[in-house]
């Protein structure tokens, strides 16, 4: 397996509230591991949010004692990830409303297991592709009940207004996802700063055009960048998946 995380400032934002993770190798029980974050909450607070998120799901899931079950362990993870953010913020006026987003995943004999919470996606890349999250947003919620058409104006000046994150309550509402992976397939976990700046078909032709990971990862940032890059950037590509 190949796989590469970057992030970038993008073009507008003064900080970074993004952090990425992967690793081909054992994490604890879990086979690998791949994380995006996008952090919410003011510059200090959603930096702190994302990065700490992250490292305690890392540090919950290598401590996991029960590491055989192996969806349950993504979950023990990032529901202790979620409290302890929840009660740093309850003391720190500096974190007040802090929160982030989270897409998480693993391979695992052939089969992908996704977590998502808010707004960051996971796609999947072979002869098409295929967004295997859905977003926690009030743009997405609004279609879904059909009272706001995908693409309107109301869309677009919407949507980043996400209904979900970590961090913001004691308990965090998490939906998961597993798919069979077949054959020569790419994953792609990013935060909205690509999505919002590049569509399906434009992502697409960049991991098939592209000869590696690290040159798809790079060339999505920078076309992100060149549409207007108004947002912080982040991208985890993963590929060769059945070795």
């Amino acid at each position: 397996m190949k796989a590469i995380a970057l992030t970038d400032r993008g073009m507008v934002r003064q900080n970074n509230e993004d952090t990425v993770y992967c690793s081909v190798q054992q994490v604890g029980g879990l086979p690998n591991l791949f994380v995006v974050a996008d952090g919410m909450g003011g510059a200090k607070a959603g930096e702190y949010a994302s990065g700490f998120v992250i490292k305690e799901l890392v540090r919950q899931i290598k401590n996991d004692r029960h590491s055989k079950e192996l969806p349950s362990v993504l979950r023990r993870g990032i529901e202790a990830a979620n409290a302890l953010l929840f009660k740093k913020a309850r003391h720190d006026r500096d974190l007040e409303g802090c929160g982030t987003t989270l897409v998480s995943a693993y391979v695992d004999d052939g089969v992908l297991y996704v977590a998502n919470i808010g707004d960051s996606r996971l796609y999947i890349i072979g002869n098409d592709i295929e967004q295997i999250t859905r977003d926690h947003s009030y743009v997405e919620e609004m279609v879904k009940c059909g009272r706001m058409e995908r693409g309107s104006k109301d869309y677009l000046q919407n949507k980043n207004i996400i209904t979900r994150a970590v961090g913001i309550d004691k308990n965090v509402e998490i939906d998961f996802f597993d798919r069979e992976l077949e054959g020569d397939e790419t994953i792609l976990l990013c935060t909205d700063g690509l999505s919002n700046m590049l569509d399906d078909k434009d992502i697409l032709n960049i991991i098939r055009e592209s000869d590696s990971v690290e040159e798809a990862s790079r060339k999505l940032i920078s076309t992100a960048n060149e549409h207007g890059g108004v947002n912080n950037v982040s991208v985890v590509l993963a590929t060769d998946l059945k070795e």
